[in-house]
């Protein structure tokens, strides 16, 4: 993740999900969506992974009123979300740090999109159950990141299908076939069976898929009493 970091990166953050996230708008939408089923007009709604801004800025304008907390480790990614805000900047609370820097109320609900595929199984689990104490009950959390099989030569075709999506929609890749084994081999993705598995270890219930697009998968969970 040191590349988010990076200040040239950063700069072309905004881009590369466009190009790399099949229906990108449309996952942030229905992350919206279902997390207004349950957050009242003037909930709070944790954003953890927030840097660039892109999910802040569609959840402020579905629903204006809600409280955001946005939080994220990189400092540049998090001025990026200032800029992608604009004006809606100041009615948005950006905190650098991870799940732990969060304060500890209970919000009505929390999104982490593009984000957990990025820790390792520890990692993640320790992130939901902190998720978890800052819900609360049947609060409704919304996650979508890379989810694919565990066994390597599945995971690799869906990793080349990936890296194809990316190419098609003119992502410059240098070496396709050496960007699918740098992800097959370093990026630790979890099976959608144990994405589920996970949740309900930390304490939510009733875990939905309501996105699938190649590689990325999307839930909605409930935190548990």
């Amino acid at each position: 993740m040191s590349s988010f970091n990076d200040p040239q990166a950063v700069a072309r953050y905004t881009d590369g999900p466009l190009r790399q996230v099949p229906g990108l708008h449309a996952l942030h939408q229905m992350a919206g969506l279902l997390l207004h089923e349950r957050v009242p007009p003037d909930g709070r709604v944790l954003v953890l992974g927030a840097g660039g801004g892109m999910e802040l800025k569609a959840f402020a304008e579905t629903c204006p009123q809600w409280r955001l907390l946005g939080v994220d480790p990189s400092a540049p990614m998090l001025e990026l979300a200032v800029q992608t805000l604009g004006p809606l900047a100041p009615g948005v609370e950006l905190l650098e740090g991870y799940i732990d820097a969060a304060p500890a109320i209970k919000f009505d609900g929390a999104a982490c999109l593009l984000t957990m595929h990025f820790l390792s199984i520890e990692q993640r689990l320790h992130t939901l159950r902190q998720l978890r104490c800052r819900l609360k009950p049947g609060a409704p959390l919304v996650m979508a990141h890379h989810s694919v099989p565990d066994a390597s030569d599945e995971k690799r075709r869906w990793l080349q299908r990936h890296v194809a999506f990316m190419t098609s929609n003119g992502m410059p890749v240098a070496n396709p076939i050496a960007t699918v084994e740098a992800m097959t081999s370093r990026l630790p993705t979890l099976s959608p069976e144990a994405e589920v598995d996970l949740l309900e270890q930390a304490g939510f219930e009733r875990p939905e898929l309501f996105y699938a697009a190649f590689t990325f998968k999307g839930w909605v969970a409930y935190a548990g009493l």
